[in-house]
């Protein structure tokens, strides 16, 4: 299983979800900058904003109910500096603590699939047989 789930959507798009219900900060294409209370996310960076303040590029502020804005439109997110102690953190993490111990080349029962994991398991076996010859 990968660092980010089944799903295999990013870490960007995990932190997305963890950060429903916060104020957040979001900055579109055309230079539009939305604070509001972040309501629903989707996988695709779709999200829903409640009582949001949209800023302009010249800088006029209005206010906004509810506002849709599309995944494909949206330069970045600013969230809360508690989404640092998010649960998704702890599992890459985890991840990174346990993959830094394998040896490279050996191939985990799960891990590596299909033509990767045979060409890997191949060079692994010529290598123990290369040393065994060589003692």
């Amino acid at each position: 299983m990968s660092v980010t789930g089944k799903r295999g959507v990013g870490v960007p798009v995990i932190l997305m979800h963890d950060g429903e219900g916060t104020i957040v900060t979001v900055e579109c294409k055309n230079g539009d900058t939305y604070r509001g209370f972040l309501d629903e996310t989707e996988d695709n960076m779709n999200c829903v904003l409640k009582d949001a303040t949209r800023t302009d590029p010249k800088g006029n502020k209005t206010q906004v109910e509810h506002i849709f804005l599309r995944g494909s439109q949206i330069s970045f997110f600013i969230f809360p500096n508690m989404l640092k102690k998010a649960p998704m953190f702890n599992r890459v993490r985890n991840w990174k603590k346990n993959n830094s111990k394998r040896k490279p080349g050996a191939a985990v029962a799960g891990q590596v699939r299909g033509q990767a994991a045979a060409i890997m398991r191949k060079a692994h076996q010529r290598m123990q047989a290369q040393m065994l010859t060589n003692r």
